[in-house]
C-alpha cells in the first residue's frame, strides 16, 4: 500500500505561500556550514565594506531568485527524476542564501527590500519554464546556472581583497552552480533558443542594479 501523500491544490498553494515566506523573510536552516566561517574575518574601509555588503545582497536576492524558480519548475515537471533533481538543486540553493544572509550580517548590511518582488516574478518564470516540458525545463537550468556562474566570477574579481569571508562563500557557490548546470545537462536539458538567453541577461542585469542599492 502506498504512502505518499496526495496533496490537494489548497494545500500546495499554502505549502508554496509558506516557502516564500521563509525565503523572503524567514530563517532558513542551512544544511553545509558556512565556508566562510574557514576565514579570519577583518574590519574594511567603508567604501569596501559598503562594496562588499552591496555584492553579497546581489548575490543573496539571486538566491532567492533561484529558490523561486526551482521551486515553480518543480511544481510542474512531469518526471519525478527531474522534480527530484530540481528540489535537490533548490535546497543547495538554500545554504547559499543562508551564508548570503549570515555574511550580509556580519557586515552590517540587509537583504534587498524587494526580494518578494523577485521571488514572485522568479517562480511565475519558473512555472511558464517548467511547462515546455523537461527538455526545456533543464535546458532553463543550464542557461540559468551558467549565467549565475559568471556572474559570480566577476564578484570574485570586484570584491575587496581582504573580504575572504564572501570570497570563501562565493567560491563554493560558484562550483555549485557549476555542478547544478551540468547535472542538468547531462539529465537531457535543451538548448534554448534566442533571444531567451538574451532577455534572461537583460532581467539578471537589472536585478544586480537595484538589488546592489535597494
Amino acid at each position: 500500500m502506498s504512502t505518499t501523500r496526495r496533496y490537494s491544490p489548497l494545500d500546495r498553494l499554502i505549502i508554496e505561500a509558506q516557502r516564500a515566506l521563509a525565503t523572503t523573510g524567514g530563517k532558513p536552516v542551512a544544511e553545509r556550514d558556512n565556508p566562510g566561517l574557514a576565514e579570519t574575518d577583518v574590519v574594511m574601509a567603508e567604501a569596501s565594506r559598503r562594496h562588499a555588503a552591496g555584492l553579497m545582497r546581489i548575490n543573496h536576492t539571486g538566491e532567492v531568485c533561484a529558490q523561486a524558480l526551482y521551486v515553480g519548475q518543480a511544481a510542474v515537471a512531469r518526471d519525478e527524476a527531474t522534480r527530484s533533481q530540481l528540489l535537490a538543486a533548490a535546497q543547495e540553493e538554500t545554504d547559499h542564501l543562508v551564508w548570503c544572509a549570515n555574511r550580509l550580517d556580519e557586515l552590517h548590511s540587509r537583504p534587498s527590500l524587494l526580494n518578494p518582488v523577485w521571488y514572485a516574478g522568479s517562480y511565475a518564470i519558473g512555472v511558464l519554464a517548467g511547462m515546455r516540458g523537461d527538455g526545456w525545463n533543464l535546458g532553463f537550468v543550464v542557461e540559468t546556472e551558467r549565467q549565475v556562474e559568471a556572474h559570480l566570477a566577476e564578484h570574485l574579481e570586484t570584491l575587496p581583497a581582504e573580504d575572504r569571508r564572501s570570497r570563501a562563500i562565493l567560491a563554493t557557490m560558484k562550483a555549485d552552480e557549476a555542478r547544478h548546470a551540468d547535472n542538468a545537462e547531462a539529465a537531457g536539458a535543451r538548448v534554448l533558443p534566442e533571444p531567451i538567453p538574451r532577455l534572461m541577461a537583460l532581467t539578471s542585469t537589472v536585478m544586480k542594479a537595484v538589488a546592489y542599492r535597494v
